[in-house]
């Protein structure tokens, strides 16, 4: 503990923010008797060396004094204002030793002046005063007693006694702002380490306030993302009805005909029968076959209708033209009374791996939408133009018409759901559902490009998928 040169002046103490005050004294006592025990060494060298062996024995006695104190000081912290009335003591006695022993030209009572700073930091406020107060009066009765021959005049020794005072009021009121700067630093000190504490006290709060904010955000938000999910399964609900609807109507159209074969067949049969009153065997054979493959057309387009409709989520390999054909069946039957040309390029065969139906219902939207622009405008020479390529690990279908165009304003609302321009007949679904399932099932894109006269829809999707 004594080598540690940070605790050397404290004695190896500890000292809390309370003790301040005992904290300085220790230091003070401390470097007091440093200072002694210097000053001491210096005087008895320097009273050898001259030959005055008179105040050796003095000087000795106070320095193995001051070694004792030294160590007690590290020893017995409870007893250390008995130290300081010690240490204050023995100045006492020293300073006045000086003035009745030692003679004026010695200057040895320059050393008195050192004993303000010794009272005041050694003693209490209002014991200072009192030990002041002491060797004043030992001081000016000094050269009025008559057992000692003080070298001392009564005027000098009132002198020292004047300045001993003024030297006493400059240092206590030195120390008393220095007390007070401490004093202020270790309440600005206590404000900031309070300030410190209420601070992070308050970033705790607030972090924990975030913490139980964040979830919540996290429960509002799943809870909203399971609306979305519960919504999309809605929306894609009705955009089956709604295929489902248009699909329906498609293939009581394109059955019309069929039906009406059927009973044109059978009709004339039942004619022929009446007129002739017999059937040949080669028009019954005819008829029933042509009956037959009229049949056999109406169960593969139930088959067709069932397979869109199953929903199974399978990859299938499938080469694209088969699958743009199947959409196309779907339609074929909406353009064939309009003079609607629709058109595919081939280039080669091109097989990928993809959810067949869904694929087909995009088509199939896009290509109705195509049909109804044409049945509302009347355009000449209208036509619904098919092409495909390959980019990359892409395959780029785009379907093209010549229908008039969208309108710009209706541009940056066409994929939302429920947004139509076709009024009470549309659902505002097709697109929307079209642009979900190329996004989102089969990670494409799906864009749009208009003029005032054309409309092109351009599909980029995986060729391999899962």
């Amino acid at each position: 503990m004594l080598l540690k040169i940070k605790d050397f002046f404290t004695s190896g103490w500890a000292f809390d923010t309370s003790e301040h005050e005992l904290k300085n004294r220790y230091q003070m006592v401390n470097i007091g008797i440093l200072l002694s025990t210097a000053g001491l060494v210096f005087g008895i060298i320097g009273n050898y060396i001259r030959d005055l062996h008179d105040f050796i024995p003095l000087e000795i006695t106070l320095l193995c004094i001051n070694f004792v104190m030294f160590f007690a000081l590290r020893k017995y912290r409870n007893f250390f204002e008995f130290f300081a009335m010690g240490m204050t003591l023995q100045y006492t006695f020293l300073f006045l030793f000086l003035i009745y022993l030692s003679h004026p030209y010695d200057l040895k009572h320059l050393w008195i002046f050192t004993y303000p700073i010794i009272l005041l930091y050694f003693q209490k406020t209002i014991h200072s005063i009192y030990w002041l107060l002491f060797i004043l009066v030992m001081l000016l009765i000094a050269p009025l007693q008559s057992f000692i021959d003080v070298k001392y005049s009564l005027y000098q020794i009132f002198y020292i006694s004047f300045v001993l005072v003024i030297v006493s009021i400059i240092i206590y009121f030195y120390k008393k702002k220095i007390d007070e700067a401490k004093t202020t630093i270790l309440q600005q000190q206590e404000m900031l380490k309070n300030f410190n504490s209420e601070l992070e006290k308050q970033v705790k709060d607030k972090t924990m306030e975030l913490i139980k904010l964040n979830e919540s955000l996290e429960v509002v938000v799943e809870q909203k993302l399971e609306e979305l999910r519960r919504k999309d399964q809605i929306l894609e609900v009705q955009s089956k009805q709604a295929v489902m609807g248009e699909m329906i109507s498609m293939i009581a159209h394109q059955w019309r005909q069929p039906l009406s074969t059927i009973t044109l067949q059978i009709a004339n049969l039942q004619l022929k029968h009446m007129l002739n009153n017999e059937r040949r065997c080669k028009d019954v054979d005819e008829a029933l076959s042509n009956i037959s493959n009229t049949i056999i057309y109406l169960s593969e387009t139930v088959d067709d209708f069932q397979t869109y409709f199953r929903p199974n989520k399978e990859v299938v390999s499938i080469e694209l033209h088969e699958l743009l054909q199947r959409a196309l069946n779907f339609a074929i039957t909406r353009v064939q009374d309009r003079g609607i040309k629709i058109s595919v390029s081939k280039h080669a065969d091109l097989v990928l791996r993809t959810y067949v139906n869904e694929f087909v219902q995009v088509i199939l939207n896009i290509l109705n939408n195509a049909i109804d622009a044409h049945n509302e405008v009347k355009s000449p020479n209208p036509f619904i133009a098919i092409d495909t390529v390959v980019e990359g690990e892409y395959i780029v279908v785009s379907i093209a018409d010549n229908a008039g165009g969208i309108v710009k304003e209706h541009l940056p609302r066409l994929f939302e759901p429920y947004f139509s321009t076709k009024g009470k007949n549309g659902t505002g679904l097709g697109l929307y559902m079209s642009k979900m399932i190329i996004e989102k099932q089969f990670g494409g894109t799906i864009e749009v490009q208009t003029t005032s006269n054309e409309t092109t829809f351009t599909i980029k999707i995986p060729m391999h998928m899962g």
